[in-house]
């Protein structure tokens, strides 16, 4: 059983980007808020891996001035362990499982062969993480849809309320980041990071005349994705919507730039963020180019 499509309105789509993205994304949305551009009553939310946790967060039932005051304010930050990402070191661990691979679904499910056997945390520990992360753990009236990828297929698997996943399992599985995390288990498959397709899977809000995109990645990503943004956001403009990609700003930009993993970096992505979102909606829009 599958939540009933919905089509016509406004999407609103948050990317990867690690605890900085999470904090930055929360900042932009609070300023824009302020700037009499509130985006958290879109028709639907979909979220990739940190916009997971976002899309969660901001279903929750608090205020944006809590969900902000809980990524800036140290004091009420929940507890993190500070967690290092070398891509070349996980690009070196991967690149002899994708030997052979031809397809964008052969390398996704490459890695997901890779997650699999990768030494980390137990799915419990990185579970309880999570759990500190949401401010509520039930699935929320108003949807959301959060991405995943299924470890053996490499098929994107879309969780929502009617899913066979507990919103806390399906934000754990969005952001299994292959290699540092494990994969989630949910009625039996394994799941790793929704950015492994996209960092932003910005294709699904196809069918909405209004959609808003959040990139804390933004559409020079490091990372190879088989759906870039800017080929992404193209395609739905041809269809007819109209797409809104927000980007880090220079001075959120220069705050993200160190390790999105780091706790550490939580407090200034948000107030970079907020101050950034202050400009507001038109002012924050990025040239696809």
């Amino acid at each position: 059983m599958t939540e009933l499509p919905i089509t016509g309105g406004h999407a609103l789509v948050l990317g990867a980007g690690g605890l900085a993205g999470i904090a930055w994304m929360t900042g932009l949305l609070t300023g824009l808020a302020e700037a009499g551009d509130d985006l958290t009553g879109a028709d639907l939310i979909i979220g990739t891996s940190a916009g997971a946790h976002v899309a969660a967060q901001l279903r929750s039932g608090l205020p944006l001035t809590d969900l902000f005051a809980r990524q800036a304010d140290p004091s009420r930050q929940p507890a993190e362990k500070m967690a290092g990402l070398d891509i070349s070191k996980l690009a070196a661990e991967i690149r002899p499982y994708l030997a052979g691979a031809r397809t964008a679904a052969e390398i996704r499910q490459r890695i997901g062969a890779y997650a699999l056997v990768a030494l980390t945390v137990p799915e419990d520990v990185r579970r309880t993480v999570i759990e500190g992360r949401l401010p509520a753990r039930y699935w929320p009236a108003r949807p959301i849809r959060l991405t995943a990828v299924d470890a053996a297929t490499g098929e994107l698997r879309v969780f929502d309320s009617a899913s066979d996943a507990s919103l806390v399992d399906a934000v754990a599985a969005s952001s299994a980041l292959p290699g540092l995390w494990p994969p989630v288990t949910i009625g039996g498959r394994r799941y790793v990071d929704g950015s492994v397709r996209s960092a932003d899977n910005a294709d699904l809000a196809a069918g909405f005349s209004r959609i808003t995109v959040i990139s804390p990645i933004g559409f020079d990503s490091l990372i190879p994705s088989s759906l870039p943004l800017r080929e992404a956001v193209g395609k739905l403009r041809a269809d007819g919507s109209a797409v809104t990609v927000l980007v880090p700003d220079r001075a959120s930009a220069v705050v993200m730039r160190t390790n999105t993993l780091d706790p550490a970096t939580r407090t200034p992505a948000a107030r970079a963020g907020l101050a950034q979102g202050r400009a507001g909606l038109a002012a924050n829009a990025a040239a696809v180019g």
